[in-house]
């Protein structure tokens, strides 16, 4: 498909910088807000500068006192012994575990989460957890804190950046997605099933001291299968989602505490 055909398929006017600010401030992002943002450029339709002016118009939107925060994960760095798309070879597992290149906060790709969060997690003055699975990046006054100190065995836990964002007081925006890309219903699971939820042994390779180790961990097990269902819930049960339109994409934007806090009573409940 050539770059006319995407236009041509692009009813009204592109998106800009300016107008996606605009549609933001009218979403409810106000400035200085700490906003945990997923993202589909996609879902915007054509947008005059792709996932750069996507970032340009958050930053314009919450101002300089105002924190953005994005998933960076990167799931590839994990044990060979659990890849299911595409699965490798037996005898490739020692290799894999032995020569894949550490975790680098600076130059490790994400995976799966999307064009606008793979250029925001190395911009300009952007912070990186180093979870090797789970990290998050962070832009503003509160990214230090937020991207600080993320525990292997709590990637989506109260000490991961999820919990800090819950402290912090922050809002989820979602940009063009749904309530399965919502990563802080996590956190939720995390509160609501504890020792109970089923657990997963994994392995990524990291740096310890400058040196390139393989370290295996536990972590709780996460299912966003019922989130849509769980994001339904809360706005019908609250009142506490604002919904409207970025550019052509439909977006919500929701405080992250009371989502946090309906989703693990939700949990308990419906999981059994």
């Amino acid at each position: 498909m050539s770059e006319r055909d995407v236009v041509n398929e692009t009813p009204g006017l592109p998106a800009t910088m300016a107008s996606l600010a605009s549609d933001l401030a009218d979403l409810g992002v106000e400035t200085g807000a700490m906003i945990l943002v997923h993202a589909s450029l996609s879902s915007l339709g054509w947008v005059c500068g792709g996932a750069v002016a996507v970032i340009e118009a958050l930053s314009s939107a919450v101002g300089p006192g105002g924190t953005i925060v994005m998933p960076a994960m990167s799931w590839e760095l994990s044990d060979p012994t659990d890849w299911e798309h595409p699965p490798v070879p037996r005898d490739w597992w020692p290799i894999i575990r032995r020569s894949m290149p550490a975790f680098d906060p600076q130059t490790t790709p994400t995976r799966q989460m999307g064009a606008i969060a793979e250029c925001f997690r190395s911009y300009p003055g952007v912070l990186r957890s180093d979870h090797p699975h789970e990290s998050f990046a962070a832009m503003g006054p509160h990214a230090g804190r937020i991207t600080a100190e993320h525990p292997l065995e709590d990637g989506f836990g109260n000490r991961s950046p999820l919990g800090r964002l819950y402290d912090l007081q922050a809002n989820v925006l979602l940009l063009g997605v749904g309530h399965d890309r919502n990563s802080s219903l996590h956190l939720a699971e995390v509160r609501a099933l504890g020792d109970t939820a089923p657990k997963l042994h994994t392995g990524a390779p990291v740096l310890i001291d400058g040196q390139r180790r393989w370290v295996e961990y536990s972590v709780q097990a996460v299912d966003e299968s019922d989130f849509p269902q769980l994001g339904r819930a809360f706005a019908d049960a609250t009142g506490l989602v604002r919904s409207g339109r970025i550019a052509q994409a439909h977006s919500m934007l929701m405080p992250q505490p009371a989502l946090v806090d309906f989703g693990a009573e939700w949990l308990k409940v419906h999981r059994s």
